[in-house]
């Protein structure tokens, strides 16, 4: 299947946004959507080969299809040249829309780790918990992780192994109804984010931005502090960097912040 759309594979699936997506040799990226084993190749800078799916409408929803990029960048470059520069030179870049579930919970285990231990325990609780998909395994769903969960131990997850089995229950007791968080405003959504034990402010946006589509969300890693220390100046807590992020780049912050922890990698 030929999906026409302007997206850069590499920046979009290997920025860390989600951590399913894996490099082949043959240059395609491999990825679990929707317990289907998702294969992507980019053909141009205007279409993808995707092979796994036959959810056309999805699949282009999932890569941001739905997003205007012209104007996206148009915006955000309205707002600083540094950012201009580097959108110029990662075209196609776009904000994944992710299952609200399975990005929740992902962003849980993320808290104190970097992107490749991310990954490995992610990778570890679809192992073990998750729908045998051959060469890979699903996200496992609350229940499929209550029914293993003496298990648990064995996905090596640290301080974080409690929280994501509170998680579970109370996501499968009905306790925490995740879809709700879709139906808030940036404010509302990310102040009840942050009323689940183990997320943070920085969880709180990266869930708000990458599942619940609020673009003007800024979440601020080490990554992200350094850059705006060196680039703009700004220091101080999570509240002051990410509140400035917002106000300077506006309703689609959260491009602008993809862009800016792209930027090591972006040839300016």
């Amino acid at each position: 299947m030929i999906i026409d759309l302007e997206v850069s594979l590499d920046p979009t699936l290997g920025c860390g946004q989600a951590h399913r997506w894996h490099k082949c040799q043959n240059g395609s990226w491999e990825g679990v959507w929707r317990n289907q084993v998702v294969t992507m190749r980019q053909l141009s800078p205007g279409s993808v080969e995707v092979k796994g799916t036959d959810d056309r409408s999805g699949i282009t929803r999932y890569l941001g299809g739905d997003d205007d990029l012209g104007r996206i960048i148009s915006k955000i470059s309205e707002s600083d040249e540094y950012v201009a520069r580097l959108a110029d030179r990662c075209p196609g870049m776009r904000i994944l829309r992710q299952d609200h579930w399975e990005c929740l919970a992902t962003y849980l285990l993320a808290t104190n780790a970097n992107v490749a231990r991310i990954g490995k325990m992610v990778e570890s609780v679809c192992d073990h918990f998750g729908k045998d998909l051959g060469r890979r395994h699903g996200f496992p769903t609350p229940k499929q992780i209550l029914d293993g969960c003496e298990r648990i131990s064995e996905c090596r997850l640290g301080f974080r192994e409690q929280r994501f089995i509170t998680l579970a229950e109370r996501v499968e007791s009905g306790d925490i109804d995740v879809e709700a968080f879709a139906e808030m405003d940036y404010d509302r959504c990310v102040s009840e984010l942050q009323g689940i034990n183990g997320v943070g402010p920085k969880v709180a946006d990266c869930v708000a931005l990458f599942a619940f589509e609020h673009m003007e969300a800024f979440p601020v890693d080490a990554r992200i502090s350094r850059v705006m220390q060196d680039m703009y100046g700004v220091t101080g807590s999570y509240k002051t960097v990410s509140e400035y992020g917002r106000k300077k780049f506006g309703e689609y912050a959260g491009y602008a912040q993809e862009f800016l922890y792209h930027a090591d990698f972006i040839d300016l």
